[in-house]
């Protein structure tokens, strides 16, 4: 009933909509705003004098404005004289120069441009993200993007997943300002360290595949490249206040000088967000800022110091380890919330004995990064971009210890392989920390389980360098030389201590120290050592630093021929990686510094975008990259607890060509492009449960995939009110070869047999365990394989926005994890084919009324996310034993049900 009521009523509101827009006399004005020089202007306003109708170029230079009948719009940009015009359709206007624009190379290197740049590339404005993001994750504004898959992963805030063409997060390079954010051991992006950068983003900009970003050593997947406002931000400001479900809140300000006449630039946010969680028992808290000065200090030189964090403390669902089985869901979700809520059932939720809130999942962190970028204009032809910056995290994550000897780790899990633990389960379904205080109190040797806090902490240096070099050739031809360097320096401190005893006096952590080898640490010579009585504030576990150094010369040339037709492009790069760490508890002074691995990587990358006409182009691109494994899980074979270094760790190697083709005009656009990519020893770790419920790893060497596949994107305005937008992605995804690598326990330690847990006499020793993993032509789980979206927005009346997006994906295939009872030391692994998920689908709608209030503008937005209340899987696991089905499905996640927000920004 309630979703018949909700389609009624939407149909009513796209109905009126729709009858409103006949009655609207007004005129679709639409066009490109360009430069001297040809080159589109991003971020320029376009403006109906005398009203609050305005909207701001995309990275085209395109823009589309509803005015009424007979107006005028008004063209302002930083740095060039405003223009007026007569509102028309098909408009190309061209601005003069006031005063010298200087351009930031390093920014605009890596952009991607729209019948120019030969890649494929999708762009999401701020008025958009305005528009669409409400109170979701960053990302998430991007699942209508081609070969974009983005969830919500285990529900914390912050916690969203992005792969793109089937490549998970840490092969996906993101990008802020030119910068990279990246995690420098896994390769991984939490986005919970930059919540508050959608109210001072100009766009996101997404390059599939190889991209244009011209960095020492560039992604797998793709380049998602996010800009903020500088001195381009107009002068003035706006504050607002949302919620939403779940007791969702949020407000914020934020403040801009624009450029002023003594050529200073300021701009100034602030905001915080915080809420229960759709996840039962997930609680956030957001504080987020962001800070840019600007100077011009004269027509050649330019001077802008950014800064931005957002400290956040939220409880997070931990994935795997909590994702029940489908039938789990059923029959506990259902038992222990209701049939409406079954899927937000958390088993880690709970109460201590005196009904105090606990949890074994907090996660708290504050990453501020600083940026300084220096522009100096050598002549009208060149120019010199350089940007250091410097990023310092302080951030832990909780985590249950057991002593090893009465109990284990995975006795603080809410559900092993999707089975619900009972152990600590109290009648409603809530997890007993209680229980656990009473048996420590109980103990005559201390406290068996304990809470520690993950400590991780990193302070990173860079510099990102780069000339540019402008060549006019014969026939009016173009050249354009880039170069520059790419330098890091990174040092992550990595420690667990204890925070919570669970009401005994003292802790053994027998299960770290009974693997330490007397031969690195002379303390565990003394029988004793590992009995030692540890208390709040006392490591445990892991104590480690971790140690990155990166440098790299990079360089591109850009020749445009045939009147601007034809652009060809050609760019390489060499890097060199270095990685070390030193250990502080499995090893003493003496032995605490590994050995150093070095690897040298480049690229080499080409392609051609011509230009048949003023509608049509067709682009290719091609190129090759080796780049250095990962720290985690690549140089180090266990690079949590030991110095050992992986022999047999070598680059990872991606060969891929990629063709394309699009049309663009004013009421229509669409692209079309194809990709073939072969990625050779990607560094790669899998997990499983030992017959004992403990959970081992195993490092994988010589994994090789496949993928393959179509995209396409279109844009349609057939009326002045109506725009529609659609995506399709169809992908073949395969792992292309078998592996082979050794086992380890959950602390790191080389196991002897996956059976017992029995630990081997060294990393790599002749009773180390091993396997070779059959797992060629297993599809690549994690992302759906086929996405599609049909977007419609309406605009009825002045002001107002109206309109849905229809997301769909299918073939997505479970991520398979291995199992002890299966195995045996120095086996063969044929794993199974994995379950194909049934398909999934939601609509969003979203609204916006823009107003006056005395003389100040405002916005209402509105969105309502999955408004038919439709669940589905959007993450599940499966065993190697047999063929995935939905019955031995386990680690499941389902979609968020309907959730909405609602907010209002007054401008002044």
């Amino acid at each position: 009933m309630m979703k018949r009521l909700l389609l009624l009523a939407s149909m009513v509101w796209l109905t009126c909509a729709a009858s409103f827009a006949v009655f609207a006399a007004n005129i679709k004005c639409s066009g490109n705003i360009v430069d001297e020089q040809g080159e589109p202007i991003v971020g320029a306003t376009v403006a109906v004098p005398g009203t609050s109708i305005a909207t701001s170029t995309d990275i085209d230079g395109r823009f589309t404005l509803s005015v009424p009948e007979g107006k005028s719009i008004r063209v302002t940009y930083i740095g060039y004289k405003p223009l007026e015009a007569k509102a028309a359709p098909n408009m190309k206007l061209d601005m003069a120069v006031e005063s010298t624009m200087l351009k930031d190379v390093v920014v605009e290197q890596s952009a991607a441009r729209t019948r120019l740049t030969p890649v494929a590339v999708s762009t999401v404005g701020a008025q958009t993200i305005d528009l669409k993001l409400g109170n979701q994750d960053l990302p998430e504004v991007l699942k209508t993007t081609p070969g974009v898959w983005t969830t919500k992963q285990g529900g914390g805030f912050g916690d969203a997943k992005t792969n793109v063409r089937g490549f998970t997060s840490a092969n996906v390079a993101v990008m802020i300002n030119g910068i990279p954010i990246n995690d420098m051991e896994w390769g991984g992006t939490y986005w919970s360290n930059w919540g508050g950068l959608s109210d001072v983003t100009s766009n996101i900009q997404v390059q599939r595949g190889l991209g244009a970003t011209i960095i020492s050593s560039p992604s797998v997947g793709g380049t998602i490249n996010i800009t903020t406002r500088t001195i381009d931000d107009e002068k003035g400001g706006s504050v607002w206040y949302g919620m939403g479900n779940d007791g969702m809140n949020n407000y914020g300000v934020k403040i801009s000088t624009g450029l002023m006449k003594n050529g200073w630039a300021v701009t100034l946010l602030g905001s915080r967000k915080w809420g229960d969680g759709y996840i039962q028992g997930t609680p956030f808290n957001n504080y987020n800022y962001f800070l840019n000065v600007s100077k011009r200090i004269n027509e050649n030189h330019q001077l802008s110091l950014t800064g931005f964090g957002s400290w956040q403390k939220h409880v997070r669902r931990p994935n795997q380890r909590s994702g029940l089985s489908i039938e789990g869901y059923q029959v506990y979700g259902k038992r222990y919330m209701g049939s409406s809520s079954m899927y937000r059932y958390n088993p880690t939720f709970g109460y201590d004995k005196t009904g105090q809130v606990k949890t074994q999942n907090l996660n708290e962190s504050h990453k501020p990064q600083i940026q300084l970028n220096h522009i100096w204009k050598i002549d009208d032809t060149s120019s010199l971009s350089s940007a250091v910056y410097m990023s310092y995290c302080d951030a832990g994550g909780y985590s249950g210890q057991a002593n090893g000897i009465d109990y284990k780790y995975s006795d603080w899990y809410g559900a092993t392989d999707g089975v619900l633990s009972t152990r600590f389960r109290r009648a409603d379904g809530t997890f007993d920390y209680g229980a656990i205080q009473t048996i420590n109190e109980e103990s005559d040797n201390g406290s068996k389980l304990v809470m520690s806090n993950g400590i991780n902490q990193h302070i990173w240096y860079g510099l990102i360098s780069s000339y540019k070099k402008e060549f006019a050739m014969p026939n009016d031809n173009k050249l354009n030389l880039t170069a520059g360097i790419d330098l890091r320096y990174y040092v992550g401190t990595h420690k667990n201590k204890i925070v919570d005893l669970y009401n005994g006096e003292y802790f053994i952590d027998y299960s770290s120290r009974n693997g330490v080898s007397a031969e690195l640490n002379s303390a565990a010579a003394d029988p004793m050592w590992k009995f030692e009585h540890l208390g709040i504030g006392d490591v445990v576990y892991k104590n480690y630093k971790g140690y990155a150094r990166q440098g790299g010369l990079y360089a591109q040339g850009e020749y445009t021929v045939m009147d601007g037709k034809l652009n060809i492009v050609l760019a390489g790069s060499a890097s060199n990686t270095a990685y070390w760490r030193r250990e502080f508890m499995y090893a003493d002074k003496e032995h605490e510094r590994s050995a150093t691995r070095d690897f040298w990587g480049g690229t080499v990358k080409g392609g051609a975008n011509y230009n048949i006409d003023d509608y049509n182009n067709v682009f290719v691109n091609l190129g090759y990259i080796s780049r250095a494994p990962f720290f985690q899980g690549g140089a180090f074979l266990q690079y949590s607890t030991s110095n050992a270094l992986n022999r047999d760790a070598v680059n990872e190697k991606v060969a891929s060509y990629e063709i394309g083709y699009g049309y663009n005009s004013s009421k229509f656009a669409v692209t079309v492009n194809g990709y073939y990519t072969q990625w050779y020893d990607k560094t790669m770790t899998k997990g499983g449960t030992m017959d004992d419920g403990l959970r081992y790893s195993i490092n994988l060497q010589g994994v090789n995939a496949l993928h393959m596949g179509v995209e396409m994107n279109l844009n349609w305005k057939p009326l002045n009110w109506l725009d529609v937008e659609g995506m399709l992605s169809v992908g073949k995804w395969e792992w292309n070869s078998n592996a082979s690598g050794y086992f380890y326990n959950e602390l790191g330690q080389p196991l002897k047999s996956i059976k017992d847990g029995a630990i081997a006499s060294g990393i790599g020793a002749p009773d180390h365990a091993k396997a070779t993993v059959n797992q060629k032509g297993v599809k690549v789980g994690d992302s759906p394989q086929t996405q599609a979206s049909i977007s419609l927005q309406f605009k009825p009346f002045r002001g107002f926005r109206i309109g849905a997006d229809w997301v769909v994906e299918d073939r997505t295939f479970s991520d398979y994890s291995l199992t002890g009872s299966s195995l045996s030391e120095n086996a063969t692994i044929n794993v199974a084919d994995p379950w194909r998920i049934p398909w999934g689908q939601q609509v969003d709608m979203f609204a916006s009324y823009r107003f006056k209030i005395g003389n100040v503008n405002a916005t209402l937005y509105g969105n309502v996310y999955n408004v038919f209340n439709n669940y589905y899987i959007t993450d599940a696991v499966t065993g190697i034993n047999s063929r995935g089905t939905w019955e031995n499905a386990y680690g499941v996640f389902y979609s968020f049900g309907r959730t909405y927000s609602v907010r209002m920004r007054i401008n002044f």
